[in-house]
């Protein structure tokens, strides 16, 4: 049953990347992997607002998201996994419109953190050789690992990547605003979600700052040589702090202006559940489950 499960997994991704190859064909991408474009850092909510999964109901899609992360990590299956992977991807990248090389970008840093996180579960350590592949490593030590710990290590990666592909279809997908009305149904306490929000929009503010800085000392050569390279990062470096606060000083004057008294508030949009949404829904959470039964309950 396992080969089937396998094939048939092999077969939605082939159909999976067709589908997304015909639907975006004359799409044109402008850009490398990183998250900027003439100067300008782009956030996550860029992507969200830009995405065509936006007019999806954002509760549903928040309930959606966590039952498939929920799934994916109390199943422990390495199916599983994959299939969450597969569809979480699909929806980000076919249905929502992402391009497939800044989907990429994103996941290649969890994708390093957890190979690297992962070598202390694959290899061990030993005085005597050990395990099914071992290599003596200056003639003090054996470093061993065994078709057991590689497929741990494999299976805690793909579970890992799992869940956090089903995060990104939601944060890609769901603009902040969104998201913090869905945190407020869910009756999270206000200062944790506006403390949420400022940092949030904080960050991209010292993104943004530090990228003009760059681009200023890059204008004046300030890059030609390792030297100037590093003289030129610890002069950003230190006034990063400073031009920092005060945009945020200025976002703050942003917020009195708009007669802000201690409270965000936010529009929210009706956006009702379509009945193919909750189809969709129900048929990947069936398939989890599916899938799950058939190959024996443990992957």
């Amino acid at each position: 049953m396992d080969t089937w499960i396998k094939w048939l997994l092999i077969l939605l991704a082939v159909c999976m990347t067709v589908h997304g190859l015909w639907k975006g064909r004359g799409r044109k991408f402008h850009g490398g992997f990183g998250h900027k474009h003439g100067g300008a850092v782009f956030s996550v909510d860029y992507y969200a607002y830009a995405s065509h999964l936006r007019q999806w109901n954002a509760s549903f899609k928040a309930v959606f998201a966590m039952a498939c992360l929920l799934l994916c990590i109390v199943l422990n299956n390495v199916y599983v996994s994959v299939l969450v992977i597969l569809v979480m991807g699909y929806l980000t990248v076919v249905i929502g419109g992402l391009h497939f090389v800044r989907y990429l970008s994103m996941m290649t840093v969890p994708i390093v953190f957890l190979i690297l996180g992962s070598i202390a579960i694959a290899i061990g350590f030993s005085l005597e050789p050990a395990g099914q592949y071992h290599l003596r490593v200056l003639h003090l030590f054996y470093v061993y690992c065994s078709d057991a710990s590689l497929q741990r290590a494999l299976e805690l990666i793909l579970k890992a990547l799992g869940a956090v592909s089903a995060l990104y279809m939601l944060t890609l997908t769901t603009p902040l605003g969104e998201l913090i009305c869905v945190l407020q149904k869910a009756h999270i306490p206000r200062v944790l979600i506006e403390l949420m929000h400022m940092i949030y929009r904080y960050i991209f503010i010292m993104m943004d700052t530090y990228s003009r800085m760059k681009n200023a000392a890059e204008s004046r050569l300030g890059y030609v040589d390792f030297k100037t390279s590093c003289y030129s990062f610890g002069q950003a470096a230190g006034n990063l702090l400073i031009v920092s606060l005060k945009r945020g000083g200025a976002y703050y004057n942003a917020l009195e202006s708009r007669c802000y008294d201690g409270e965000l508030r936010f529009l929210e949009e009706e956006r009702p559940v379509k009945g193919t949404q909750l189809l969709l829904a129900a048929a990947v959470v069936a398939a989890m489950l599916a899938v799950w039964a058939l190959t024996g309950r443990n992957g």
